[in-house]
């Protein structure tokens, strides 16, 4: 972990590099020190109806949500969050100084009494990434 999982207005698809955002989480997600690299999946969905503020079809959203393993004390948590979020804040400053646009971040602990995972990934990755 974590996952950081994107949901977006879908106007964004011609006016914004998706792809290139979530490189950028990731990223800053390994550069926080905080996640293994093996860990870390970053996925992205368009929100094909959306209705926001005033329903001006121009304005566009993404929401990140950030969900992580129990165990971190909550300035580490803060510490990722405000990491990740510059990261978007970035990516997407030219969109906002242009744009009609909302950029939201929440991040959350998996419940881990549920939670169930399998992977076979970090047998292919440098134990560096571990």
């Amino acid at each position: 972990m974590p996952h950081i999982t994107l949901e977006y207005s879908a106007n964004l698809e011609d006016q914004m590099d998706i792809a290139a955002l979530c490189t950028a989480l990731r990223d800053a997600a390994v550069a926080s020190g905080i996640f293994p690299p093996a860990g870390i999946r970053v996925r992205a969905f368009a929100a094909t109806h959306a209705v926001i503020a005033d329903g001006d079809a121009r304005h566009g959203f993404i929401d990140i949500s950030v969900r992580i393993g129990a165990g971190r004390d909550a300035p580490t948590q803060a510490r990722a969050a405000d990491e990740i979020f510059a990261a978007a804040q970035a990516v997407t400053a030219d969109h906002m100084a242009a744009e009609p646009f909302m950029l939201s971040l929440e991040l959350r602990e998996a419940a881990t009494e549920t939670a169930r995972k399998d992977s076979s990934i970090r047998r292919f990755l440098p134990p560096e990434t571990h």
